[in-house]
């Protein structure tokens, strides 16, 4: 069992089992979300996926690449926790933040192993090792 919450601890999540795909996503959408250059990402089952405690709030947005993005976030704190994607190839997945996980060494559980958006990476910004680099989403 892996647990997430966000800064204030108001919303609190738990998800079983191992990621089906890690990435660091550098598209517009991410960075609008979060503030930051890109987002280190992993999809799980969306039935090992559980809230248990809060409820966060979810906003809905046009991803640049036509899918609908559901953000859900604390509306106490602000920090971004997980969204959901309307394409086919994420249908029944969560896709995590995850610097919302609890775990001190989380990250490095959930070192990409690909990088999407590259054509938005910006400069300054240099490739993570020997992960897969994207122009756009790939096939999970």
């Amino acid at each position: 069992m892996h647990t997430g919450s966000c800064l204030c601890k108001k919303v609190k999540y738990e998800y079983t089992g191992e990621p089906l795909h890690k990435a660091t996503c550098h598209c517009l959408t991410c960075r609008k979300i979060t503030g930051g250059t890109n987002t280190v990402n992993f999809l799980i089952a969306e039935d090992h996926f559980r809230i248990h405690a809060g409820v966060p709030q979810q906003h809905e947005v046009l991803h640049e690449s036509g899918m609908k993005l559901t953000h859900f976030f604390c509306d106490t704190c602000g920090t971004p926790l997980y969204k959901v994607l309307d394409g086919e190839a994420f249908r029944g997945k969560i896709i995590i933040y995850a610097g919302s996980l609890d775990a001190p060494d989380g990250l490095n559980r959930v070192k990409p192993d690909e990088e999407l958006y590259v054509k938005h990476r910006v400069d300054w910004v240099p490739v993570i090792g020997e992960t897969r680099q994207t122009m756009a989403f790939g096939e999970f």
